[in-house]
């Protein structure tokens, strides 16, 4: 059921971990959540549970490596709910942990750049023409402090590479969009508690939330292409 008036949000990798504690909060501000999800059937079952929770919820097929999939969970998001006014490119993979740069696998490299750098630009291009429809949007790329200029290092070459490329994506999309109403930004979560964190977490998801929630509904005239960390900017 959509929501009469609310602002619409689309949640890549919305049905779990950070992803679904992104939309819940969205959700309970008031917000029609999408959630974009690869398996049909976990995208149900957290549709459901927010639904009993009175929240206004959908969960839509996406696969962010798949053109196709992007395109139609775009459309179909505006389409059915008459608007989309935010995106949270939350959906990444986490498949090269202790690979070295001068031994490559390109497989896993081109499966994390294909996910966590393609997969969100594509979401991004996607969704702007109808943010620019009403002349507002809020575009929120979860990024890593692995992939900082300041922090980087050695090991989770890929995982580095992309999310370096996704704080350049985000300064670049912030410029080109200044004027539009649309602001775009990029938020590390730090080590939160996610299948990805491979045990090494200090935060829920729940706690981790905050500050993309908070970067998904600035006001008009709030910061653009910064990264963040608990509201707090970090060196690129």
């Amino acid at each position: 059921m959509a929501h009469p008036t609310a602002r619409v949000a689309l949640v890549s990798g919305g049905n779990r971990g950070l992803g679904l504690a992104i939309a819940t909060r969205l959700a309970e501000q008031g917000m029609h959540v999408v959630l974009g999800v690869r398996d049909r059937l976990a995208g149900r079952e957290a549709e459901e549970a927010l639904g009993r929770k009175g929240l206004f919820v959908d969960s839509h097929q996406l696969d962010v490596t798949d053109p196709a999939s992007v395109a139609r969970a775009v459309a179909d998001a505006a389409a059915s709910l008459g608007r989309l006014d935010v995106l949270i490119n939350n959906a990444a993979v986490a498949v090269d942990r202790g690979q070295v740069a001068s031994a490559p696998d390109f497989e896993r490299i081109r499966a994390t750049l294909d996910t966590n750098l393609l997969g969100a630009w594509r979401l991004a291009a996607a969704a702007v023409p109808e943010m620019r429809k009403n002349g507002y949007g809020r575009i929120v790329n979860i990024t890593s402090h692995l992939g900082s200029q300041s922090n980087m290092g050695t090991g989770n070459v890929s995982y580095r590479v992309a999310k370096a490329g996704l704080n350049a994506l985000t300064q670049i999309l912030a410029a080109e969009l200044v004027g539009t109403g649309i602001l775009v930004n990029a938020v590390s979560p730090g080590r939160t508690n996610t299948r990805m964190a491979y045990g090494e977490t200090d935060r829920t998801p729940e706690e981790a939330a905050d500050t993309p929630v908070w970067l998904a509904t600035l006001p008009d005239g709030g910061s653009t292409g910064g990264l963040f960390y608990e509201r707090k900017p970090l060196d690129w």
